[in-house]
């Protein structure tokens, strides 16, 4: 842990110096999917951006806890205090029991997710697993007296909140600023104030999802879940939370005002949040109805798809762009990802191939700190793959013999290189993965046997005839001096 971590803090906007609140342990706490669909391109972005997080806090020695929950209770219709709870409205319209919906889309998101090379975290738990720890925080701040109930239902006051501690710091809303913009409540006239949000809702009699409390039959907020939870598995303090930007506010907002109520201190170090993913600059989701699932990229089947693109070909795209940056859908931006994507792993199966020298003409260690540079500053992934290009740059040289390199030096770039490719921005080649990569390897011996025997023999129509073809299915071959390779093109 030599290396000083720097990431952009929500909370203050500025870069700070990341200080773990009990070092070599770290707390991290991400907003998971609410699970009433498939996952699309927008859910790919907060979990492959913690996850970079993840296995590079990992990487330095540090002792992560990463903590990301699953929704599946009180999150209503359109962010709302009121209306229809998202999972109870599909369990109604699919006739099925609402944890079977929960199930099913549960299953189908750790698919999805193990498909992107997506660690697992360390806990996964279930806001609907975790309704006694969230009833006795909102007593909690009952008792301070920042909530009141109102016909069974507890609302957090903000008013009374922002008496005593500043309430909008985060998203930069200030309550005045509220106030002004105050327009009738359509019905949700049991709250005091239109921005006072629910900690505890009464459960109309249609609603499937329901507990008792101590106030009514009903089911938490939705800001509710992640403040009790992040609790119970970090602590009253802990370093990381991250989500979306879209969850600043009122997602994130809530939760400071609920833990700094309840316990009279900032529950959370730093704010991280990743930015959205557009089309033609519109946000993706399900509520605008623009998303493209995950399983659509993987098998090309939505028609603003020109093919299909691999699982490592959407998380190569996303990487290409720093996490606070936004990241607009395109085809050809898709291609140009998928060609860097397969340039680093050709890349990956020639540093294997490499011969070392007596000599060394290239200097290694220059790319290695610029590699820890591109992730120490706020976890800078397209500086990260630009170093990554620049060794596959070298790797490409030595190769062609225009470089030499001593066996020390190629034993640090093959480490720095699978270090950072493999380990820290989660890659891994999708030709090999299947298990066929030897019967691959073999046949492509074969055939290049055969080429090699036809250029022998002068046969200049049968070697280019086998090149053509291979480079038609889009196997690059190129010769050497030392005989033929292939590549993927």
């Amino acid at each position: 842990m030599t290396q000083s971590v720097f990431l952009y803090n929500t909370l203050t906007r500025r870069k700070e110096e990341f200080k773990p609140y009990n070092p070599p342990y770290v707390g991290m706490y991400v907003c998971g999917p609410t699970v009433y669909g498939d996952a699309h391109l927008g859910h790919a972005r907060p979990a492959i951006t913690f996850d970079i997080i993840y296995r590079y806090l990992s990487h330095l020695g540090y002792k992560v806890r990463y903590v990301r929950n699953i929704t599946d209770v009180g999150h209503l219709e359109n962010d709302a205090d009121a209306g229809e709870d998202k999972i109870s409205k599909k369990a109604r319209l699919e006739q099925l029991e609402p944890m079977e919906v929960v199930q099913y889309y549960t299953i189908r998101y750790h698919k999805s997710m193990d498909a992107l090379n997506v660690l697992r975290p360390s806990i996964e738990p279930h806001a609907s697993g975790h309704i006694i720890e969230q009833i006795e925080m909102v007593k909690k701040i009952m008792d301070k007296g920042y909530a009141y109930e109102s016909e069974g239902s507890i609302y957090f006051d903000v008013l009374k909140f922002n008496k005593d501690y500043p309430y909008g710091k985060l998203s930069g809303r200030s309550v005045d600023e509220m106030i002004s913009n105050t327009r009738d409540l359509d019905g949700q006239d049991e709250k005091r104030n239109s921005f006072d949000f629910a900690l505890w809702k009464k459960a109309q009699p249609e609603h499937i999802m329901r507990w008792p409390s101590p106030w009514s039959d009903g089911f938490p907020g939705w800001h509710m879940e992640c403040s009790a939870m992040g609790a119970k598995y970090l602590g009253e303090v802990f370093d990381i939370h991250g989500g979306g930007m879209d969850l600043i506010f009122p997602h994130h907002e809530a939760e400071i005002a609920q833990s700094v109520a309840a316990n009279g201190k900032e529950a959370v170090k730093y704010w991280l949040h990743n930015n959205m993913i557009t089309i033609n600059g519109q946000k993706m989701g399900k509520s605008l109805g623009n998303f493209i699932t995950l399983d659509q990229f993987f098998d090309g089947s939505h028609e603003k798809l020109e093919k299909a693109y691999s699982p490592m070909n959407i998380r190569f795209f996303i990487l290409q762009a720093q996490y606070r940056g936004t990241v607009d859908f395109s085809n050809e931006a898709l291609q140009a990802a998928e060609k860097g994507y397969k340039k680093l792993m050709e890349a990956l199966r020639t540093l294997d191939k490499l011969k070392p020298s007596e000599k060394s003409s290239v200097e290694i260690a220059s790319i290695k700190d610029d590699c820890y540079q591109a992730m120490n500053d706020d976890f800078n992934t397209p500086q990260l793959i630009a170093a990554l290009f620049e060794a596959t740059r070298l790797i490409n040289l030595i190769n062609d013999g225009k470089e030499t390199i001593t066996i020390n030096e190629l034993e640090l770039l093959k480490n720095t290189f699978k270090t950072f490719v493999i380990d820290i921005l989660g890659l891994y080649d999708e030709t090999s993965s299947s298990g066929n990569e030897s019967v691959i390897s073999g046949l492509m011996d074969t055939i290049l046997t055969l080429r090699q025997d036809a250029k022998q023999k002068k046969d200049w129509a049968t070697s280019d005839l086998i090149r053509d073809k291979l480079k038609s299915i889009g196997i690059q071959v190129k010769d050497t001096k030392d005989g033929a390779t292939w590549s993927l093109d």
